[in-house]
């Protein structure tokens, strides 16, 4: 029983030592550099808790980075790596604005609902391509993935710059904004952050939160996910199609990418813009997700933690002259430490293990 417990404090215990850790060695690196951590790291809390507009913007941040974490949680249970959760993200964004920009003055009910299935929809296929080559192939995800990624990058500047009708294009590769009837944003949501860019987007997330909970522990298919990502072949041998699942887990996370592409462009910006890079909220999402060890409630907190640090940090050098890609080197540390979480586990079991040896022997020595 004692294992037990200690191994469920483990899963709360590594990803607070490795933020901890992250903080700690952004904070050496600062002093290496000759700048003061604790004005540092007080500048980005000052900045990120100002007012409630800043704090709108958390949630504004958060919300893409949970269903990019959603997406990678549902295809690490199959047992691979998504790492084409930028592109699917992508899709969803370009998807959604064109459908919205086409919907004119339809009712927001309908023109809403379009958008955001046709965002959703977008990313879905998108990520439907590496499962299925994966599944019947044997092709590696991630290879495929990553291409993938570039793949849709540039196609998305194409569809922009030449497939678009040019009425919805308000400057060379970028659209108009969308229409009130199309937007996540609210009177409401915006009125109590002090005009901030608050949306539905985040009440979305919190709902998939609860829903992809639900699916992973309390539905057949969640349970034939998780089976077939532990073993493939024993998950045949008991009568699961691994095939199957293997393209249906990686359907789910590609369209809860796009979801996350469809908060992005419906609720953070109204528009799409051309993109020079792969849409940083995919990698983000990733590491959102390994920190938060997959789980809804770990994903939700480690998405508002990357939100504070991202836009706490834009405070650092104003108020603190700290360089904001130090708040780089903040993640980045805290990455690296989940990344070598094991060795964290490691060094919990050690000390576990040498308490329990003095337990035993004083009791030993009483009997």
């Amino acid at each position: 029983m004692s294992n037990f417990k200690f191994s469920k404090m483990n899963g709360v215990l590594v990803p607070i030592l490795s933020v901890i850790m992250g903080f700690v060695l952004g904070a050496i690196i600062m002093l290496i550099f000759g700048y003061n951590p604790a004005q540092g790291y007080q500048a980005m809390l000052t900045t990120a808790f100002q007012s409630p507009k800043s704090i709108g913007e958390i949630f504004v941040t958060a919300g893409p980075l949970i269903f990019t974490a959603l997406g990678f949680s549902v295809a690490s249970a199959a047992g691979f790596f998504n790492i084409g959760l930028s592109g699917q993200a992508l899709a969803g964004w370009v998807a959604s604005i064109w459908v919205g920009l086409s919907m004119g003055d339809s009712p927001r009910l309908i023109a809403l609902t379009a958008a955001i299935l046709a965002g959703v929809i977008a990313g879905a296929l998108t990520a439907a391509i590496p499962g299925l080559l994966r599944a019947y192939f044997g092709t590696s995800e991630v290879i495929v993935t990553i291409m993938m990624n570039y793949i849709l990058l540039y196609t998305s500047t194409h569809i922009v710059n030449n497939v678009i009708p040019q009425k919805f294009i308000s400057t060379k590769g970028t659209t108009k904004l969308v229409g009130a009837n199309v937007s996540l944003r609210t009177e409401f949501l915006t009125s109590i952050s002090n005009g901030s860019r608050l949306n539905l987007g985040i009440i979305f997330a919190l709902i998939f939160l609860i829903l992809i909970w639900f699916l992973m522990k309390k539905t057949t298919l969640g349970y034939e996910i998780t089976a077939v990502g532990l073993n493939p072949f024993a998950s045949e041998y008991a009568g699961m199609s691994s095939k199957r699942i293997i393209v249906l887990s990686m359907v789910i996370s590609g369209a809860l990418a796009g979801m996350g592409g469809v908060v992005y462009g419906l609720g953070t910006f109204g528009n799409f813009f051309v993109q020079g890079n792969s849409l940083s909220i995919g990698f983000d999402g990733m590491a959102v997700s390994l920190l938060g060890g997959g789980s809804s409630i770990g994903i939700l907190l480690s998405a508002l933690l990357f939100s504070i640090l991202k836009l706490g940090g834009q405070g650092m050098p104003i108020l603190a002259g700290v360089p904001t890609e130090l708040v780089d080197v903040v993640i980045a540390s805290i990455i690296f430490f989940v990344g070598i979480s094991y060795l964290i586990k490691l060094i919990l079991t050690k000390l576990e293990t040498k308490k329990d040896t003095k337990a035993s022997k004083v009791e030993g020595g009483k009997a």
